[in-house]
This record gives C-alpha cells, structure tokens and sequence, in this order.
C-alpha cells in the first residue's frame, strides 16, 4: 500500500486553484485564444548521432576495445517537447539535443527516438504511448511529463499513479535500461502568463512534482533533474511557451549535466 503522504501545503495547491476558479479560467481561455499554436517538428522523430567525445571530434570506434562503439539506444517520451515544438527539425528538438549531449560524454553513437503528444497528460503516455514505445531497443528512457497535467489541475493522486505505472512497465519491460525524468517547468518564470494564473500553475505544479520526485529518487535505476536554472535569452521559441532550439540544447545539456554528477552514467556502463 502506498503510504506517502502529500504535505498539506502542497494537498492545497488545486483547492486553491479552484477557488480561483473565475480568474483563472478566463486568463486561461484567454492564453490559449491569443498563443500562437506551434506545430510538431516534421517526422520523423529518431535520428543518429556519431559517438564523440568532449572535446573531441567524431569516433567511428570500429576496432575500439572499450566498446565506446556500441550504440546507445535513447528512447524520449512524453508530451509537446518530446514532439519538438518549437523547432522546425527533430534533431534541434528534446530528442536530438539528448543525443548530441549523450554522445558527447559517452563517446558512442546514439540512436534516439521519440514517442509522445502535444498536449499529453501522464495518463495519456500510460493509455497511449508508453507500451509500443518500449517495443524497440531501449537502454535509456527520457521522460518529460506534468505540464500539461498542471494546466489540466490533476490531482496529485492521480498524477502520483501514472508516474509509478510509467516506472514500473518500464522496468518490466526493460529491466536494465535507465530512466532520467525531467523536473516539472518553472512556470513562475513564463512572463507569458498572467497572474495569478502564473502562481497558481506553479504551485500546483511544484504538487505534482513532489509526487513524482519520491516515487522516481526510490527507483535504483532512475533520476529526476532538479529544477532548471534560469532560462536563457533566446530559450523560449515564438510562442514564449514552448524552447526553441536554443532552449532544447539548454535543458538537454542540463539534464545530462546534473545525470553524470550523481553518477547516473554508470547505470549506462554495461549497454
């Protein structure tokens, strides 16, 4: 039985909300009236990147002892930045910004491939995603999940159990992969949103990501980032929503950054 309990600070977070209901719905009808709705990056979402090393320039690795050669196989899942929003190419997306950041520790090639939706919810992934997703080779899984569940004002419960089946097929399913979760996004630093819809969405944000936290930092296998360091100019693409191109190499570089500093690379050590 799970017996952790959401703080009551954090429990308050969509009865909040809720009582802000008639504020915050219409700044939010509003928001999405006057944003513009970017599209998809074009398929296909997978792609290549030759191992390399930092510093360094490209390793074919064909004769190499240590078997920096061997491909490491990058699956991102999740929502409209596993789609690439924001850019006009999937390799300056989430996915192609992991890639070129993995092979550049690593020095192996990395084949990468995203699944996912603009708009997804965790429950969406669960439903939708997650099980054809897993079908192809899977050493380490990118999971970037919980905006969306926010601005739908889940609740906490119900986002908590989403992530732990997220965890758990994944595992089934590939026992040895890794998995690196990505923190929820700093919305108290998206000038596009009024307040106090801006508050509201982080503070229930923040909710969600407590959830998450706990169920991922208790998984041998997994981390979750911790929260970003202020967005760079030029981060956020046309809409001030989704990261640009610039934006995706910024959080990319980030995560795998932070992963490596705990050690997280060593789950990688035997693929």
């Amino acid at each position: 039985m799970d017996e952790y309990r959401v703080p009551r600070r954090l429990r308050l977070s969509r009865a909040i909300a809720a009582a802000q209901a008639p504020v915050l719905l219409p700044q939010g009808r509003r928001l999405r009236r006057e944003t513009p709705r970017l599209p998809d990056a074009p398929l296909p979402w997978s792609g290549v990147v030759a191992g390399r090393v930092e510093g360094g320039g490209d390793r074919d690795g064909c004769d190499d002892p240590g078997g920096a050669s061997r491909p490491l196989h990058l699956l991102v899942i999740g929502d409209s930045t596993a789609a690439g929003v924001g850019v006009d190419h999937a390799d300056l997306g989430l996915g192609g910004r992991l890639a070129e950041a993995l092979a550049a520790r690593t020095g192996r090639p990395v084949h990468w491939r995203a699944a996912g939706r603009n708009g997804a919810t965790a429950r969406d992934l669960v439903r939708q995603y997650l099980r054809p997703a897993l079908e192809g080779p899977t050493d380490l899984v990118f999971l970037t999940v919980g905006a969306n569940d926010a601005l739908a004002l889940r609740s906490a419960r119900a986002f908590r159990r989403d992530i732990r089946r997220i965890l758990e097929r994944t595992f089934a399913a590939h026992p040895e992969t890794a998995l690196l979760m990505s923190s929820l996004p700093a919305f108290f630093r998206f000038q596009l949103l009024p307040e106090p819809l801006r508050r509201s969405l982080y503070r229930h944000s923040q909710a969600l990501e407590r959830e998450a936290r706990q169920l991922v930092g208790a998984a041998p296998r997994a981390h979750m980032s911790p929260p970003p360091p202020p967005y760079t100019e030029g981060f956020f693409a046309s809409d001030d929503f989704h990261p640009s191109a610039i934006g995706y190499k910024d959080w990319a570089d980030f995560a795998v950054e932070d992963a490596w500093s705990v050690g997280f690379g060593r789950l990688l050590d035997d693929h």
